[in-house]
């Protein structure tokens, strides 16, 4: 009878479109990575150290990733050398220590939605990143590459608006609200401390996303082991933080854990923002493409917002909604040319010669079907 149930369950399951799985699994990811944003801002409303903080949420995504890491990859993973393992420190420096930790600092001193916000320029500063090194090709001559190119130009409007003009408040969320529930007052508020340096933060730690995803390119090549490499990225970075903790993190009361709250929110940065969204999201890339995945990043702005306004009492400031509405329409300009340079490339290939396939298809991996966007977000 269970089998039976289960088997039921199972074309039940599989009853529902492939399409709509993806669309659900989207729109639950972009919630797990909204709550990500209030979360975190909540320990550190909470007092909890920006060196604590990621060193337990890493240990935690580390475990949670070894044994897939390990029993998945057995086949595929090549054997380990001193050339790799440099090259899995400085991903890790780039990737998850100036990444996570520029993203608390910024997080620290501006707001969770316009952390949200600023995020959506990495795809624009990673195409330019890989334009700079030769990476990416870019054709002016075509509307695929105009498009990144003014997409770009948003992002990078958008960021500067965001850093240098805060603007007039527009919208204040009801007091009593946030203040008649115990448990939401007990969360802090959202409430910035220095804007312009916080903006400087965030874009620090998107610089540092952008510069991953165009080092982490070339390494993954060598090593196409992504779970692997991920895990090695994972555990150098662990490392890092601790090192730089034991220098500047020397109160043993900082370590340790003083509420549940606490605990809750290390366990989902570490359960939720990495370990289960980085095995969504991998599934989506993988059915979906990360065109389809990308598209959906903008919504996360919108949901981080309206639970940082319930929950921590955020306030919307003009220069804030100019800046995102700015990045938001960059990042879908980028998307839309990186699709359609895609297609481009694709009808190319078909179009060619038999004896020229080769060719073509040599040129078109070299930078055309470069992926703008993280398969893993576990980075934040």
């Amino acid at each position: 009878m269970a089998d039976g149930g289960a088997a039921l369950q199972n074309r039940m399951w599989c009853s529902i479109p492939e399409k709509l799985q993806l669309h659900g699994a989207m729109l639950a990811l972009q919630f797990g990575y909204a709550g990500f944003h209030v979360v975190s801002r909540a320990a550190l409303n909470m007092g909890i150290s920006k060196l604590v903080f990621p060193v337990y949420r890493n240990i935690i995504a580390l475990l949670l990733l070894l044994p897939f890491a390990y029993f998945l990859e057995k086949k595929e993973r090549p054997a380990i050398n001193l050339s790799f393992l440099v090259q899995f420190f400085l991903l890790a420096l780039v990737g998850i220590t100036a990444n996570q930790g520029f993203y608390l600092l910024g997080l620290d001193n501006t707001t969770p939605t316009f952390a949200s916000a600023v995020q959506n320029s990495v795809p624009a500063l990673t195409f330019l990143m890989a334009a700079i090194l030769r990476i990416e090709k870019v054709r002016l001559d075509r509307k695929d590459g105009i498009a990144k190119v003014l997409g770009t130009g948003f992002c990078v409007a958008g960021a500067t608006v965001i850093t240098l003009y805060r603007g007039p408040a527009i919208y204040s969320p009801t007091p009593n609200l946030h203040d008649s529930t115990p448990m939401l007052s007990s969360l802090g508020d959202a409430s910035p401390k220095s804007w312009a340096l916080g903006c400087v933060y965030l874009i620090g730690h998107c610089l540092s996303w952008s510069g991953w995803l165009v080092l982490q390119a070339p390494v993954l090549k060598k090593y196409p082991a992504r779970l692997s490499v991920t895990s090695y990225t994972c555990f150098f970075g662990l490392i890092q933080f601790l090192i730089i903790a034991a220098f500047f993190e020397r109160d043993i009361d900082a370590w340790k854990f003083h509420s549940g709250s606490e605990v809750f929110t290390i366990m989902y940065a570490g359960v939720v923002a990495s370990g289960i969204a980085f095995a969504v999201q991998i599934w989506c890339i993988d059915r979906g493409g990360p065109v389809f995945v990308a598209v959906y990043q903008p919504v996360q702005t919108l949901v981080v917002a309206i639970m940082a306004s319930i929950a921590l009492g955020e306030e919307f400031y003009l220069g804030g909604i100019i800046g995102a509405v700015l990045i938001i329409t960059g990042l879908y300009l980028v998307l839309w040319g990186k699709n359609e340079e895609s297609k481009f490339a694709k009808a190319t290939i078909q179009a060619t010669p038999e004896n020229g396939n080769n060719r073509t298809s040599s040129q078109s991996k070299s930078g055309l079907t470069q992926p703008l966007l993280p398969s893993s977000s576990d980075h934040v």
